[in-house]
Protein backbone atom coordinates (compact mmCIF):
# COMPACT_ATOMS: atom_id res chain seq x y z
CA UNK A 1 0.00 0.00 0.00
CA UNK A 2 1.52 3.32 -1.01
CA UNK A 3 1.41 6.60 0.85
CA UNK A 4 -1.50 8.01 -1.18
CA UNK A 5 -3.62 4.93 -0.48
CA UNK A 6 -2.81 5.18 3.22
CA UNK A 7 -3.68 8.89 3.24
CA UNK A 8 -6.99 8.22 1.47
CA UNK A 9 -7.95 5.50 3.97
CA UNK A 10 -6.93 7.66 6.95
CA UNK A 11 -8.98 10.51 5.49
CA UNK A 12 -12.00 8.22 5.11
CA UNK A 13 -11.61 7.05 8.72
CA UNK A 14 -11.52 10.64 9.98
CA UNK A 15 -14.50 11.71 7.86
CA UNK A 16 -16.54 8.80 9.23
CA UNK A 17 -15.37 9.10 12.85
CA UNK A 18 -15.64 12.88 13.14
CA UNK A 19 -18.45 13.67 10.73
CA UNK A 20 -16.37 16.18 8.79
CA UNK A 21 -16.31 16.83 5.04
CA UNK A 22 -13.56 15.40 2.82
CA UNK A 23 -12.27 18.88 2.04
CA UNK A 24 -11.69 19.61 5.74
CA UNK A 25 -9.13 16.81 5.97
CA UNK A 26 -5.64 17.86 4.92
CA UNK A 27 -2.20 16.64 6.00
CA UNK A 28 -1.71 19.68 8.27
CA UNK A 29 -5.19 19.54 9.84
CA UNK A 30 -5.12 18.96 13.59
CA UNK A 31 -7.62 16.51 14.98
CA UNK A 32 -8.88 18.79 17.74
CA UNK A 33 -8.60 22.38 16.47
CA UNK A 34 -9.35 21.79 12.80
CA UNK A 35 -11.50 18.64 12.80
CA UNK A 36 -13.24 19.06 16.16
CA UNK A 37 -12.17 15.75 17.72
CA UNK A 38 -12.80 15.26 21.42
CA UNK A 39 -11.08 12.77 23.71
CA UNK A 40 -13.79 10.13 23.19
CA UNK A 41 -13.24 10.38 19.42
CA UNK A 42 -9.64 9.18 19.79
CA UNK A 43 -10.85 5.72 20.84
CA UNK A 44 -13.17 5.55 17.84
CA UNK A 45 -10.38 6.66 15.49
CA UNK A 46 -8.05 3.94 16.84
CA UNK A 47 -10.77 1.30 16.42
CA UNK A 48 -11.53 2.42 12.87
CA UNK A 49 -7.81 2.52 11.91
CA UNK A 50 -7.33 -1.01 13.25
CA UNK A 51 -10.25 -2.21 11.15
CA UNK A 52 -9.34 -0.26 8.00
CA UNK A 53 -5.70 -1.34 7.96
CA UNK A 54 -5.96 -4.70 9.76
CA UNK A 55 -3.44 -3.60 12.40
CA UNK A 56 -3.37 -3.70 16.19
CA UNK A 57 -2.80 -0.43 18.04
CA UNK A 58 -1.94 -0.77 21.71
CA UNK A 59 -3.57 1.59 24.22
CA UNK A 60 -1.62 4.84 24.32
CA UNK A 61 0.48 3.95 21.26
CA UNK A 62 -1.04 6.43 18.80
CA UNK A 63 -2.33 8.92 21.36
CA UNK A 64 -0.11 8.72 24.47
CA UNK A 65 -2.01 8.97 27.71
CA UNK A 66 -1.04 10.23 31.15
CA UNK A 67 1.68 12.56 29.89
CA UNK A 68 -0.05 15.83 30.80
CA UNK A 69 -0.86 14.55 34.30
CA UNK A 70 2.73 13.59 35.14
CA UNK A 71 4.46 16.36 37.16
CA UNK A 72 7.83 15.34 35.69
CA UNK A 73 6.50 16.07 32.20
CA UNK A 74 4.37 19.16 32.83
CA UNK A 75 5.10 21.96 35.29
CA UNK A 76 3.36 25.32 35.56
CA UNK A 77 1.35 24.62 32.40
CA UNK A 78 4.46 23.96 30.31
CA UNK A 79 5.79 20.70 28.89
CA UNK A 80 9.22 20.10 30.40
CA UNK A 81 12.28 18.95 28.48
CA UNK A 82 11.75 15.50 29.95
CA UNK A 83 8.10 15.57 28.88
CA UNK A 84 9.03 16.59 25.35
CA UNK A 85 11.62 13.81 25.18
CA UNK A 86 9.01 11.30 26.38
CA UNK A 87 6.50 12.44 23.76
CA UNK A 88 9.12 12.25 21.00
CA UNK A 89 10.07 8.74 22.08
CA UNK A 90 6.43 7.59 22.17
CA UNK A 91 5.47 9.43 18.98
CA UNK A 92 8.30 9.33 16.43
CA UNK A 93 5.67 9.92 13.73
CA UNK A 94 4.68 13.39 15.02
CA UNK A 95 6.08 16.83 14.26
CA UNK A 96 7.05 18.68 17.43
CA UNK A 97 8.16 22.00 15.90
CA UNK A 98 5.22 24.01 17.27
CA UNK A 99 5.44 22.46 20.72
CA UNK A 100 9.20 23.05 20.86
CA UNK A 101 8.68 26.73 20.05
CA UNK A 102 5.92 27.13 22.63
CA UNK A 103 5.76 24.25 25.14
CA UNK A 104 2.42 25.34 26.60
CA UNK A 105 0.53 22.18 27.57
CA UNK A 106 -2.45 23.35 25.49
CA UNK A 107 -0.28 23.02 22.38
CA UNK A 108 0.17 19.26 22.88
CA UNK A 109 -3.03 18.63 20.92
CA UNK A 110 -1.48 20.36 17.89
CA UNK A 111 0.89 17.42 17.32
CA UNK A 112 -2.07 15.17 16.48
CA UNK A 113 -2.34 15.93 12.77
CA UNK A 114 -3.61 13.92 9.83
CA UNK A 115 -0.01 13.64 8.61
CA UNK A 116 1.08 12.21 11.98
CA UNK A 117 -1.58 9.51 11.70
CA UNK A 118 -0.51 8.69 8.14
CA UNK A 119 3.13 8.34 9.28
CA UNK A 120 2.02 6.19 12.22
CA UNK A 121 0.05 3.84 9.96
CA UNK A 122 2.96 3.69 7.51
CA UNK A 123 5.30 2.61 10.30
CA UNK A 124 2.81 -0.01 11.58
CA UNK A 125 2.34 -1.47 8.10
CA UNK A 126 6.09 -1.45 7.47
CA UNK A 127 6.77 -3.23 10.76
CA UNK A 128 4.07 -5.81 10.01
CA UNK A 129 5.59 -6.49 6.58
CA UNK A 130 9.05 -7.08 8.06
Amino acid sequence: MDRNEIYDKVSDVLVDALGVDDDEVSPQATLTSDLGAESIDFLDIVFRLEKAFDIKIAQGELFPDNVAQNPEYVQDGKVTGKGLAELKQRMPHADFATLEQNPDVNNVAEIFTVEAIVRFVESKLSAAAS
